[in-house]
């Protein structure tokens, strides 16, 4: 990307000598070189250490570049960024350094309920959108976790250290016995969602029933996190009309489900040509060694290592909503 430089209006009430004329090009363009090399980190989001970009080419303007230090030390903190996300990757046993997402879209894109997964009266009640995939031209995938079952520091500590971003929807069920675990994970940035109180099958329940089960949740998120979600996941992804109604009733505005689901052992996933896509929403739970053969470390191990394989960025799902 060419850096763009405003133009410098004192240019022609000074005197420079032919010297200085060309010490004052050289300096843009080391300048200009840096700022090229911070935007480049960036975008790839892994600035590699001995990585040099070009001087920005010059035209026929004599131009005022940023001031060098500013831009040093954002290119200075760009390679501190990647230095520590290397070093964390390595700790953590991961086969490559997991790539840093995008900045969150500007605009945010549209997000409509998936064809088929709609509801009779979907668009004109404005009921939330159930869908498995966000609209995006960025390469990235979001990360959504279940019910919160296992409680494992040690996943904590990981995904803090490696940074990397993922949603969590909550069943008071499982969590009543420690809040204190979820509030750690609020902390460090996690947006904590609703999946109801007692992760029942929805659909065999009446309107009421169902109200129960979402507005309660939405009250004890409230009590326990400081914040009523706008987003919340249907147990087994099972839904119907009513569902949406009392979702909506309750403040819930999107209702995603998922594309994939990745497990400590395997991969499964809802297309048929069994491969990821841009915006994919993926799903796995909070699990343990009692229900799977292995830890959400090596859970967390197995979808980073796929991911970062296939040139994915794990993003934030709330940014793009």
């Amino acid at each position: 990307m060419r850096v763009v430089l405003q133009n410098d209006k004192n240019a022609a009430q000074r005197k420079v000598t032919a010297h200085q004329k060309n010490t004052a090009y050289r300096t843009i363009g080391v300048r200009a070189g840096v700022a090229a090399l911070a935007v480049a980190a960036l975008a790839s989001g892994c600035a590699q250490p001995d990585t040099q970009a070009p001087p920005a080419a010059h035209g026929g303007q004599r131009l005022q570049a940023p001031p060098a230090r500013a831009l040093d030390s954002y290119a200075t903190r760009l390679r501190a960024s990647y230095l520590a996300r290397a070093a964390a990757a390595k700790r953590w046993g991961l086969k490559q350094v997991p790539l840093a997402p995008p900045a969150p879209p500007a605009t945010k894109p549209m997000i409509t309920a998936r064809r088929g997964f709609e509801v009779d009266h979907q668009e004109d009640w404005n009921l939330p959108p159930v869908f498995t995939t966000i609209p995006t031209k960025d390469k990235v995938v979001f990360l959504t976790i279940d019910d919160g079952a296992e409680k494992d520091p040690a996943f904590l500590r990981m995904m803090n250290d490696l940074k990397i971003p993922y949603t969590a929807f909550l069943s008071n069920y499982l969590i009543k016995d420690d809040y204190g675990y979820f509030r750690r994970m609020q902390a460090s940035g996690v947006t904590l969602n609703n999946h109801t109180l007692h992760h029942p099958y929805l659909p065999a329940l009446s309107y009421e029933e169902q109200k129960h089960e979402i507005c309660d949740m939405q009250d004890i998120m409230q009590k326990q996190f400081g914040k009523r979600p706008t987003v919340m996941r249907f147990p087994y992804g099972n839904y119907n009309q009513d569902s949406l109604r009392a979702a909506k009733s309750c403040g819930i505005r999107y209702a995603p489900i998922w594309n994939e689901e990745v497990y400590v052992d395997h991969w499964e996933y809802r297309e048929d040509d069994q491969r990821m896509r841009r915006g994919d929403i993926v799903l796995t739970h909070f699990r343990g060694r009692a229900d799977w053969n292995g830890t959400m470390v090596d859970d967390m191990r197995r979808f980073l290592n796929k991911v970062t394989a296939e040139g994915y960025a794990v993003a934030r799902l709330e940014d793009y909503l």
